[in-house]
Order: C-alpha cells, then sequence, then structure tokens
C-alpha cells in the first residue's frame, strides 16, 4: 500500500504545473524528467519500505543511504556509482539547488560532516533516500528545516 502511495506521489508530482495549463505548457512540464529520470524514480519507489541496513548493497538484507543510490543507478542505466556518498559528491556535474532535476543526487551532513549522506532528487522540493537504522526507504520534502539545515549540494549524473 506504501508503495502504491509514493507511486501516486510521483505522479502527482508530474503532472504538477499541468493543470490549468497550455498544450506546450504541459509538455514543457513533463519534457523535464528525461526517460533516464523516469527509469531512476521509478525503480527508487520501487524500493521504498525496504529497511536500512549500514553497509548495505541488495534489497534482501537492507539498503543504507549509497547503497540504495547506487543499486538504482546501476539496475536502471548501467551507472556504476561510487560506494559512498563522501565519493558519490566528486562525481558528475556539482549544480546549484535552483538548478535541480528529477534524478539528481543531493547530498546532506547527518553525521556531522559534509556528504555523509545522499538521496534522489524527485522534484518540487522532494527527495528518496534511506535515513537511517532502524528506518526504511522513503520520500521527504527537502523543505523540512531538518533537511535545510543540513543540506550541502547537488550533482548531476544524468545526461540532460
Amino acid at each position: 500500500m506504501l508503495k502504491y502511495t509514493y507511486c501516486l506521489l510521483f505522479a502527482f508530482v508530474l503532472s504538477l504545473g499541468s493543470f490549468g495549463a497550455r498544450a506546450e505548457e504541459q509538455h514543457s512540464a513533463l519534457a523535464r524528467y528525461s526517460n533516464a529520470a523516469q527509469e531512476v524514480i521509478l525503480k527508487g519507489l520501487e524500493l521504498v519500505g525496504v529497511h536500512y541496513r549500514l553497509g548495505g548493497n541488495d534489497e534482501e538484507s537492507g539498503l543504507d543511504c549509497s547503497g540504495f543510490v547506487r543499486l538504482v543507478f546501476k539496475d536502471t542505466i548501467g551507472l556504476l556509482l561510487p560506494r559512498t556518498a563522501r565519493e558519490m559528491s566528486e562525481f558528475g556535474q556539482q549544480i546549484d539547488a535552483r538548478e535541480l532535476k528529477p534524478g539528481d543526487l543531493v547530498f546532506f551532513n547527518t553525521m556531522r560532516r559534509a556528504f555523509s549522506h545522499v538521496g534522489i532528487y524527485l522534484g518540487d522540493h522532494y527527495f528518496l533516500h534511506a535515513p537511517r537504522p532502524g528506518a526504511e526507504i522513503r520520500v521527504e520534502n527537502m523543505q523540512n528545516s531538518y533537511w535545510i539545515k543540513r543540506y550541502n549540494g547537488a550533482r548531476r549524473v544524468l545526461d540532460k
């Protein structure tokens, strides 16, 4: 049921900006999601509810934040990202928060050190991540004060 809810959330995010818009504006809103970004996001949403496990690399035994991101990109577009959030923070193109697009990597300081956490940007300030031990992969709003204070930056690893 939770995965279904998140799939509906993604469909809603896709449709934002299309209500009351002209046809060309609707096309523009959907065009911001490349095929690769759609695949990445849908695969990530399939993993909502998977348990967090420090050092985890597979959905059966659990995933940590970087293991989750790495698995999603490898399984969808064949991109093998570095293993840790810190290493991922040096991969791809650095982008400003105002330039975020679905499928971009977003980084946070959650362990009193920069780039200690990574997630996948969904659009409209939402991101997908494996938060911490005892939790499950989920969607959260980056405008929550906790995430605003800890935001470290973003990288683009998908082609435009």
